[in-house]
């Protein structure tokens, strides 16, 4: 600004492309092998509640018993671990807080395994400490492998060869099918966005156009449901019609 570089070096540079990853929703056969396992592997307690909550993993590690309200089947979402960091802080917007309700389905697992109210949730299978990012990661990556061999994976020497389950298959495509769930469902978008805590509507509309042939199966049968309803309504009409015209 002050003239002292008459010319600015990194005038010519251009900035690299960013390179996100895609997420996306889990297939109805995933679905299946991920709840099955989920049943009896050590981390399907928060697999299950990525999927049925839509937490973050970040939000995952930094839960403790006391978030859980489990009279009003709710977990508050009031803190997360830092990306990168052991940090435990508030979620970076406000939109982060949050209460999500708990399905039955999973409350009743939960309260089996209720600690004291400043423990964690979810902790290590080895030294029951809370998890870092590393160990979280290294518990998907189990399951996966548990996942792999149940469902028919080639192994050779306790490797996995020839893998069933898809490479991009990452915690974040449970925490997005969450949210096209509640499309299916018929949650309005602001309401998902809430639940979600997307501070951008924006972020919430571009999951909510990855469409579902059951999204379209349910759209058409409401169009079919009003359609029917009009047309009842029609019809007496034109009977009260005919019978004035008779």
């Amino acid at each position: 600004i002050r003239r002292l570089i008459h010319f600015d070096p990194a005038e010519d540079l251009a900035m690299p492309l960013n390179t996100q990853n895609k997420r996306r929703s889990i297939t109805e056969i995933e679905r299946r092998w991920i709840l099955t396992l989920a049943e009896t592997h050590h981390a399907g307690l928060w697999v299950r509640m990525m999927l049925y909550c839509g937490l973050r993993p970040g939000e995952i590690i930094a839960l403790q018993w006391r978030d859980i309200d489990f009279k009003k089947k709710l977990v508050k979402i009031t803190k997360a671990k830092e990306s990168g960091k052991n940090d435990i802080k508030e979620p970076k917007t406000e939109a982060g807080n949050r209460n999500v309700p708990i399905p039955d389905i999973l409350l009743a697992d939960l309260k089996l395994k209720k600690g004291d109210p400043f423990q964690p949730v979810f902790t290590q299978l080895t030294n029951d400490r809370p998890h870092t990012e590393a160990s979280f990661y290294c518990a998907w990556g189990n399951f996966i492998r548990e996942m792999n061999i149940a469902n028919g994976a080639k192994v050779y020497r306790n490797q996995i060869k020839i893998s069933v389950v898809a490479p991009d298959l990452s915690p974040y495509c449970l925490r997005h099918t969450f949210c096209t769930d509640l499309e299916a469902a018929g949650v309005p978008i602001n309401v998902a966005k809430y639940l979600m805590g997307h501070s951008d509507i924006s972020v919430t509309a571009n999951i909510y156009t990855h469409t579902t042939d059951k999204v379209i199966a349910a759209a058409a049968e409401k169009m079919n449901s009003a359609a029917n309803g009009d047309g009842a309504n029609i019809g007496a009409t034109s009977n009260e019609d005919k019978e004035t015209t008779a």
